[in-house]
């Protein structure tokens, strides 16, 4: 059995539907949720699926006891879903090439610290692009430069806004980061 901990900062709508998708896997299992905000709705969707749920301070994060909770755990494979602070270099290296994030647009452009959200959905259509997408990658000590997996890639119309472009981003990353996790996990 793989376990899997996701980590998300807010609404959890990937992490929900990662959930979902692994809800009767025989061998991946969701095992805990996880953020650093008290007020995260990802906590709300955690109870109603039952799913143990861990709450944590930046203290923790980066003082290790977030690195010990994961062992306890015994988690296999760290999913980064909307999570918006830097994973620390003990996380990266007791889970080396098994952390893994989603980001809404065509690294490697569009990313780095603060760019997340409506903030890249913006720079993207203020840049003039004519498609946008996801990148699937995994993580390592730099926001958003660890190696790339998948892309997906849709149109950016010259009628977008942050809101449009956000709604067909947000398809693609339901569509394939659960499927992708599973191709990953399949490989380990």
């Amino acid at each position: 059995m793989n376990n899997i901990a996701i980590f998300a900062s807010g609404s959890g709508t990937n992490a929900e539907r990662i959930a979902s998708y692994f809800k009767n896997s025989p061998t991946i299992h969701v095992a805990l949720i996880a953020t650093e905000n008290p007020r995260a709705f990802v906590l709300e969707r955690a109870k109603r699926l039952g799913i143990p749920f861990f709450v944590f301070t930046q203290n923790e994060l980066n003082g290790g006891a977030v690195l010990k909770r994961l062992l306890h755990d015994r988690i296999d494979f760290v999913v980064l879903a909307g999570f918006l602070k830097m994973i620390p270099s003990q996380i990266v290296k007791a889970y080396p090439n098994h952390i893994v994030n989603i980001h809404p647009a065509l690294l490697p452009r569009f990313g780095g610290k603060g760019m997340y959200g409506e903030r890249v959905h913006k720079a993207v259509i203020e840049a003039g692009e004519t498609e946008s997408g996801i990148t699937i990658h995994y993580v390592n000590e730099q926001y958003d430069e660890g190696d790339i997996i998948f892309q997906a890639r849709c149109p950016v119309f010259p009628s977008d806004t942050p809101e449009t472009l956000a709604k067909r981003v947000h398809e693609l990353e339901y569509m394939h980061y659960p499927r992708v996790i599973e191709q990953l996990l399949i490989k380990v």
